[in-house]
């Protein structure tokens, strides 16, 4: 396959751009799907032994008896790059690896732990520099689709239809999908994108019913500020959080359909139509109303600082990933059961009047995908390589061992049935919506190009910090895709 240079991405990197670096799962440490947002993971790398398999009982993985590719006998080395710095992820991901290397000695897997922030811009380089890995995690959406495009990415619909690999959920088959064709296979686990609420506080202010629509909602801020609670938790200094407002309100606005068009910047389709507008508009008015915290543009997440102001009652309400489930009960799991709900983000009435679908959610199917980069050096696949990344990915990375350590760390693989083992209330909350959604949007700062993403990020301080009005963020936004597009 001939290799394209990434020029949409490389411009980006000349540039100096800071990539976004939502690591698919979370907001902690980034290493995870339960840590997918974070920018704040350390550098770390290693190569792994199999001295960190897992010591569970469970056999390290089906795969000898299952219908998979008959991997080579002779000496093979593979070089996978992933974002897991930090336990559990680090420590999960590599006993996958060490019981591939276990039950095939002859292949060796050099994992490279990659820090979050910095990911996106490494793995530019390397392709720019033909020094790509064999086997690299990625988040889906445009990047993923870039990767292909240019020619560091294998073409896995084949190998997918005829061998052996969990039963994922369709969504996450759809956000490892590009122009039909399998590009990677997940292993991160779903994160969504849902509204948490204090219950103690809600009962105080005689709050009964949870909102339904976007009016019901602001009807309920008023309460709670006549209560003297800020309705609204967000820490903003890290720009994508205040994106999931964003996105949610465009959603909900007009389902997928603006953004899509925006995204292509074809048949008028732009970051001024009305519904990103509409979003605009909306959030400055609560901003302006008092329904945010002030300074919200300087709290951190990172820090925790959203969550801070839920745990002390000065806000009653925070929109954020399903993770929050797992670090406000790792924070103090009583107060969590006590006092946390989840619900849906609420609908706009008027354009479910129209027929907008209202069940379109925001987050991520796969958490993370892993795709190939396997070639000959005169541009054919390399078989053999390609069929032992495809076992490792699919055997060890989704086996038992795995998703149960998965589901340990509070993390949730994409695959059909696992939502059976959720004992925790507000998960199973959290899977009800996502399993039914009619769609998930995948974070926009995750499926934009990368040059378009920081600019997006800016854009969302700017919009909370009401510098800037909608139609100025759309022509910003516009300018950034048309680019990026032109790049491409």
């Amino acid at each position: 396959m001939k290799r394209k240079v990434l020029s949409l991405a490389i411009a980006s990197v000349l540039s100096g751009a800071l990539l976004a670096g939502c690591g698919s799962g979370s907001a902690g440490s980034g290493t995870s799907a339960t840590q997918a947002k974070s920018d704040a993971a350390p550098a770390a790398s290693s190569a792994v032994s199999t001295e960190a398999a897992s010591e569970s009982t469970t056999p390290a993985s089906a795969a000898k008896s299952a219908n998979i590719p008959k991997l080579t006998d002779q000496p093979l080395t593979i070089t996978l790059w992933d974002i897991a710095t930090e336990d559990p992820a680090k420590t999960i991901q590599e006993g996958a690896v060490a019981r591939f290397m276990k039950d095939y000695p002859n292949i060796t897997v050099n994992q490279v732990h990659q820090q979050n922030d910095n990911y996106k811009q490494q793995l530019v380089v390397a392709m720019s520099s033909k020094q790509a890995p064999d086997m690299y995690m990625h988040w889906g959406g445009g990047p993923m689709a870039e990767y292909y495009k240019s020619g560091f990415c294998n073409d896995l619909t084949d190998m997918y239809a005829q061998y052996d690999h969990p039963d994922f959920i369709d969504a996450a088959v759809a956000q490892s999908t590009y122009d039909g064709k399998m590009l990677a296979i997940p292993f991160g686990g779903y994160s969504g994108c849902d509204l948490f609420y204090n219950k103690t506080i809600f009962e105080k202010c005689g709050i009964t019913e949870l909102p339904k629509t976007i009016d019901d909602l602001e009807k309920d801020c008023e309460i709670l500020k006549s209560n003297g609670y800020v309705p609204f938790s967000l820490a903003n200094a890290n720009k994508w959080t205040g994106s999931m407002w964003y996105m949610y309100l465009v959603a909900r606005h007009s389902g997928n359909d603006e953004f899509n068009a925006a995204y292509t910047q074809e048949n008028g389709g732009s970051f001024t139509s009305e519904a990103f507008v509409w979003a605009c508009d909306k959030i400055q008015d609560w901003v302006k109303k008092g329904y945010f915290p002030e300074g919200v543009n300087s709290l951190n997440a990172d820090d925790g600082q959203d969550r801070q102001l839920l745990y002390n009652e000065t806000c009653a309400m925070m929109l954020h990933g399903s993770w929050q489930c797992s670090s406000i009960k790792a924070d103090n799991a009583d107060w969590y059961t006590q006092n946390i709900g989840v619900m849906p983000f609420p609908h706009d009435a008027e354009a479910e009047a129209k027929g907008v679908p209202q069940n379109v959610e925001v987050g991520t199917a796969i958490g993370n995908g892993f795709s190939f980069n396997c070639w000959k050096s005169d541009g054919s696949v390399d078989q053999d390589k390609l069929d032992a990344c495809y076992v490792l990915a699919t055997q060890y990375y989704n086996d038992d061992t795995y998703n149960q350590q998965q589901l340990e760390a509070g993390n949730f693989p994409s695959i059909k049935g696992m939502e059976k083992n959720i004992t925790d209330p507000n998960q199973k909350i959290v899977a009800d919506i996502f399993f039914n959604a009619s769609n998930v949007q995948l974070w926009y700062d995750q499926y934009l190009p990368a040059s378009v993403t920081e600019v997006h990020k800016n854009c969302m301080s700017d919009l909370f910090g009401l510098t800037k009005d909608g139609k100025q963020i759309g022509e910003e936004e516009d300018k950034a895709m048309q680019a990026a597009l032109k790049e491409q």
